[in-house]
């Protein structure tokens, strides 16, 4: 007998969305949860002595409006404010850029006069594409099925729709778009502007969780990712969310609760039970179990395929696939508390900027040389970091008067090569991470009262991430859209039947959207209807 409609394994963002979406269906639904918190990657926790902060996940704006709304998610407790500036980029030479409302073309004005119209333009084409591609977020990609019958005919028509879409751009967007799928950022910015800090201020967005070089191919695809964003109705905007990242996830597990759904956490899940073809359950690592006449995974797609079941109950050439699904990030990531705000030689002082996205990354050259010396040495010498002040917006996060920060560094190897463990040389990267930040900002390093530092591995035993994978997969031309997955299973719907993709690792991606819940939900209650009426 079936102990429940749908089992999810995991309770992060992803998983909540779903459970939610099912439970407020009708459908009993529980989720299961390895960790003692819910929320996966997007966790609030202590990490110093009175100081908290988000301790993966570490900024808004993927969140998906229709989503929230859907789920009260304000009525739960989420708020979610504006950086008071998005990004600042300080260089070595003294100069700097600003980015936000009223601050972004009078800062590029300083540095080119010609990129002034240039930023305009691009954004401005950006925005435009990024409007018509989140058509495509809350939907599923057309999937490539084999035969015909009625379930091509259903994808035929949905390829038919997401045509129907495209031809909102225009001619030459449609060729920006085939560029932005195809080309590496690098190439594109080199094209349009001259100045280093505008380029690295969008090739930053074209490296974000992507272990490549900006002159990688398909690295302009990652850029545009991040443009999808927005912020209380403000399209491109970042923000924090009040409690940190994890009052993301509390909020969705409230939501999730109040329409019935049972989260049980300090339940990892040793395998997932196939009957005949069919998965009907899980076995948690207690040896109990959980029946189901469904299950949903937003764990990555290949630790579901490769650890949680058995192999001969995978179609071969799949599981020889999902082997091969990329993973890696090049992510190291840090925590740190602080007993004062730092003071950026470029821009000393406090301001706005300390609200910003601080990128330490002043061009292109060196965001490629990062990527070249990690593959070489096991990590860059000269990092990219990534710092973000949030206590600057969330008095709640730090005591009075002093701070936290996230420091979001690559690149660094997802393994390293030799034999050598991450766990022999945390403690030396995350030093120089700091002293990066010192060097722009002298005294940094002395403020630091205490810090967390969670490597690729740290970030695979805590989270679940492979290789430190902050996406659940790279998001490459072939693991995007109807490849993602795989082909043949962009639909949610996994090789077994009742087994389903509700992560990351599914369209529209990483990030936290909650979009591969929300999507997930439907091909199950879809199913389930035709089943049951």
């Amino acid at each position: 007998m079936n102990e429940t409609d749908v089992v999810i394994i995991g309770a992060g963002h992803n998983g909540l969305t779903c459970a939610a979406y099912l439970a407020m269906a009708g459908l009993r639904v529980r989720v299961v949860e390895r960790r003692e918190v819910a929320g996966g990657a997007a966790v609030t926790e202590e990490f110093h002595p009175g100081f908290r902060n988000s301790v993966a996940a570490y900024t808004v704006s993927l969140l998906n409006p229709q989503i929230m709304a859907d789920l009260k998610l304000a009525e739960h407790g989420l708020r979610i404010v504006e950086r008071r500036a998005q990004n600042f980029l300080p260089s070595p030479d003294g100069t700097y850029l600003l980015t936000g409302e009223g601050r972004t073309r009078a800062s590029v004005a300083r540095l080119s006069e010609r990129d002034v119209e240039g930023i305009d333009a691009f954004n401005l084409n950006l925005e435009r594409i990024a409007d018509v591609l989140r058509a495509f977020v809350l939907r599923a990609p057309p999937n490539i099925v084999e035969g015909f019958g009625t379930r091509a005919i259903g994808e035929a028509l949905n390829a038919l729709g997401s045509a129907g879409i495209l031809r909102r751009l225009t001619l030459e967007q449609q060729r920006s778009l085939l560029d932005l799928f195809t080309r590496s950022a690098g190439e594109m910015l080199d094209e349009v502007f001259e100045s280093d800090l505008v380029k690295a201020l969008f090739g930053f967005d074209a490296i974000v969780g992507n272990y490549a070089s900006p002159y990688a191919a398909g690295s302009a695809y990652v850029m545009l990712h991040h443009a999808f964003g927005e912020v209380n109705g403000k399209k491109g905007v970042w923000g924090h969310a009040i409690g940190g990242m994890g009052a993301i996830a509390q909020a969705m597990a409230r939501a999730a609760a109040g329409h019935g759904v049972e989260i049980t956490l300090d339940a990892g899940v040793r395998e997932v039970i196939v009957e005949r073809g069919r998965a009907v359950g899980v076995v948690l690592d207690t040896g109990a179990t959980v029946r189901a006449r469904y299950v949903a995974s937003s764990v990555n797609p290949k630790l579901l395929y490769t650890r949680l079941l058995p192999s001969d109950a995978l179609p071969a050439d799949f599981l020889t696939r999902i082997k091969h699904w990329r993973n890696g990030s090049g992510t190291f990531r840090m925590n740190v508390a602080l007993s004062a705000l730092p003071s950026f030689t470029a821009l000393p002082g406090p301001g706005d900027h300390l609200t910003a996205g601080i990128i330490i990354a002043p061009n292109l050259n060196y965001l490629d040389r990062a990527w070249q010396d990690a593959r070489d040495h096991g990590w860059s010498r000269a990092p990219v970091v990534e710092v973000l002040i949030p206590s600057t917006l969330d008095d709640t996060l730090a005591p009075p008067g002093q701070h936290v920060a996230s420091l979001f560094c690559q690149h660094v190897a997802p393994e390293l090569s030799d034999g050598r463990s991450w766990d022999d040389h945390r403690e030396e990267v995350a030093d120089l991470m700091i002293a990066t930040v010192d060097k722009y900002a002298p005294g940094f390093a002395a403020s630091v009262i205490g810090r967390q530092s969670l490597s690729p591995l740290d970030l695979e035993r805590q989270f679940g991430l492979l290789g430190g994978d902050i996406f659940h997969g790279a998001l490459s031309l072939n693991q995007l859209f109807s490849a993602r997955p795989m082909l043949g299973h962009a639909d949610y719907r996994g090789p077994l039947k009742g087994l389903y993709h509700c992560g990351s690792g599914a369209h529209p991606g990483g990030g936290v959207t909650g979009a591969p819940g929300h999507n997930a939900a439907r091909a199950i209650l879809s199913d389930h209807r035709a089943l049951f009426g």
